[in-house]
């Protein structure tokens, strides 16, 4: 299949998928006043119907993207001064638009084709990486056995900001670690000229944040890759099973890091003012009396756009079907938006996450953290996004693996907006 053709496919599935966005922008638009509880059903399977078709297209779009790709990149070698210039537009490394004429930079020696199949190779079979490879790998991480080529990582990024909702909604930053960074620098407070100024020169050890070097690793299995003889194949079975993995861990940090060789997790902040740890008994926890007196009374006014985040099983058997003194539902389901439900608690947007990340409210013990309410934008990711592999054997099982690391490091901004909610006694 020639260039033309492949490029007119590639047009002809962005125009479908552009279609199938529209659909489902019209059923979110749809299901916001309907109230029949079968035709909202109705919808989250059409919702899901059109969620596998944009899943499958986004799949094609990438295989024909790689192929564009390598002609390109054989046509650039094989005659330098001519051909039409496809990366450019569709958004491949080495080149740029200036002045609306396309100007040919450097070929990124860590996306060649070469190296591509290089580095699949390695991840797949196991097959080091050439001499010429290795040179061009300038990394700040140890332990490199491969870079991750740079497409291959913009996809793992595009990934990671659609796979978890958590990780979606938190900030993403990438500034120098070791270095204090004043809580205004990232979270800027628009004052009047002359107003606080010395109040912004006296800044409280507590009012700095310091983001470290923190690995965070996936190990793949090979055999779960042994079979790909394609870097489109390839790129389509690496891309999930890295960010999968790499997602969760995530987000089990944003709630449970340390902070000791990891990111430091909200509930493990101290930080976070006492008055804003909650403990609700089994009575307040289930009446919507116990919740308006003790969680959302303490919510402040700038605060008060956050959201919950709560075990699925705590919003299904507690939250879903509360209602208040008058009988109205207090925690509403709304199908059908996206690739599944929303739901609202009191107004309030809920996330519901694995019981690894917070534990539902029957499996808790007392004492322990069974809901959050924080505002994402007050946490923050910092990583530079270098990813590299290795190849790791693990005795106890005798299988040969891919290991894949990730320098990352994350904080709590704002500790001011955090409530967090606890598992009480029984009694009332």
């Amino acid at each position: 299949m020639n260039k033309e053709k492949i490029l007119k496919i590639i047009a002809d599935k962005e125009e479908a998928r552009k279609k199938l966005d529209a659909q489902k922008a019209e059923l979110e638009t749809r299901s916001e006043t309907v109230e029949d509880e079968a035709e909202l059903r109705k919808m989250v399977t059409e919702s899901k119907k059109l969620s596998a078709e944009l899943r499958e297209i986004d799949k094609d779009l990438a295989e024909f993207r790689a192929a564009v790709y390598d002609l390109n990149a054989f046509e650039e070698r094989s005659h330098p001064k001519g051909g039409l210039d496809v990366i450019s537009v569709y958004g491949g490394a080495g080149y740029s638009e200036k002045g609306g004429a396309t100007e040919k930079k450097e070929l990124d020696p860590l996306d060649t084709p070469e190296y591509r199949n290089a580095f699949m190779n390695y991840v797949c079979r196991g097959v080091p990486l050439a001499a010429e490879f290795r040179a061009n790998q300038k990394t700040t991480l140890g332990e490199v056995g491969a870079v991750i080529p740079t497409t291959l990582m913009h996809e793992i990024i595009r990934e990671l900001k659609s796979y978890g909702n958590i990780y979606n909604k938190v900030r993403r930053l990438n500034v120098q670690g070791g270095v204090e960074f004043p809580i205004l620098t990232l979270k800027p407070v628009a004052k009047w000229v002359g107003e606080g100024k010395s109040d912004d020169q006296k800044i409280a050890a507590d009012q700095n944040v310091v983001f470290s070097y923190y690995g965070l690793e996936c190990k793949i299995a090979q055999t779960l890759l042994v079979s790909v003889v394609t870097y489109a194949a390839f790129q389509a079975e690496f891309v999930p099973l890295a960010t999968e993995a790499l997602v969760h861990a995530l987000e089990v940090g944003i709630f449970n890091g340390s902070g000791s060789g990891q990111m430091k997790g909200i509930t493990k902040d101290n930080r976070v003012p006492e008055k804003n740890i909650v403990t609700l008994s089994n009575a307040e926890f289930t009446a919507w009396s116990g919740w308006m007196k003790k969680v959302f009374a303490k919510m402040k006014k700038s605060y008060r756009n956050g959201i919950f985040v709560m075990a699925q099983g705590t919003f299904d058997g507690y939250i879903n079907g509360m209602v208040d003194a008058n009988g109205q539902p207090i925690g509403r389901i709304n199908f059908g938006i996206t690739d599944g439900e929303t739901y609202r608690f009191g107004g309030k947007l809920v996330e519901t996450v694995e019981d690894d990340i917070i534990a539902p409210y029957d499996d808790a013990v007392v004492g322990e953290v069974v809901a959050v309410f924080f505002k994402p934008t007050d946490y923050a990711i910092n990583s530079n996004m270098e990813m590299t592999v290795t190849e790791w054997v693990d005795h106890d099982d005798n299988l040969v693996k891919t290991k894949a690391k990730l320098i990352c490091d994350g904080k709590l901004l704002d500790p001011n907006g955090v409530i967090i909610i606890k598992k009480g006694t029984a009694g009332a």
